[in-house]
């Protein structure tokens, strides 16, 4: 797996996302400006799956205001398992995904963390 694949990957993921009934309309209302978006997106995939240390950011908080529960996260889960499968080679589709469940329980659990503990959503 190379960072091309990542691309692919990102790329493909997202267009999925886009159009789809449940998570599309999330994406659309935060994301005007898809090119930084996706090429953020490749740095992160870039940092957990290649180690490269690239990613910078804090992705936390940014899913804590969001109107989003489990279900969510088990959507973008199938979504983005089926990219892999599609876009990646058999034990590189098997490393990202050990990877985006680990991401995806850490940020349900994060999220459900805030919202107990009565952190306000953010606008």
């Amino acid at each position: 797996m190379d960072d091309s694949v990542l691309r692919q990957l990102v790329h493909t993921f997202y267009g999925k996302i886009r159009n789809d009934p449940v998570l599309g309309p999330i994406f659309a209302e935060r994301i005007t400006d898809w090119p930084p978006h996706l090429e953020r997106m490749t740095t992160f995939w870039s940092s957990v799956a290649l180690m490269t240390g690239r990613y910078h950011g804090a992705p936390v908080p940014k899913h804590v205001s969001l109107a989003v529960d489990r279900s969510h996260f088990d959507r973008w889960l199938v979504l983005f398992s089926e990219t892999a499968r599609e876009v990646c080679s058999p034990a590189g589709a098997d490393h990202v995904i050990e990877r985006a469940e680990r991401i995806a329980r850490s940020l349900s659990v994060a999220v459900e963390d805030a919202r107990s503990t009565g952190i306000p959503k953010l606008a």
